[in-house]
C-alpha cells in the first residue's frame, strides 16, 4: 500500500539524499550529524513509497 508517489516521492528522495550526503562531506560534519538522522526520514519514506503520517491523516499523493 503506497501513499507517496510522483513529485512528492522524488522530492523526498532527493532532499533526503542531499542532506545525508552533506552530513558526511564538508568541514562541519559533526555539527550536521543530527540533520543526517533527520534526513533518513524523507529518504526512507520516499524509497518505500509509504509515509506513516500520511496514513494517520488519510492523505495520499498518488492519483489512484
Amino acid at each position: 500500500m503506497t501513499n507517496v508517489c510522483g513529485i512528492d516521492k522524488g522530492l523526498r528522495i532527493a532532499v533526503g539524499a542531499v542532506v545525508l550526503a552533506l552530513t558526511f562531506i564538508g568541514p562541519f560534519t559533526e555539527l550536521l550529524y543530527p540533520w543526517g538522522l533527520v534526513a533518513l526520514v524523507p529518504l526512507v519514506t520516499g524509497l518505500m513509497g509509504w509515509c506513516p503520517a500520511y496514513s494517520v491523516f488519510g492523505f495520499k499523493s498518488c492519483k489512484t
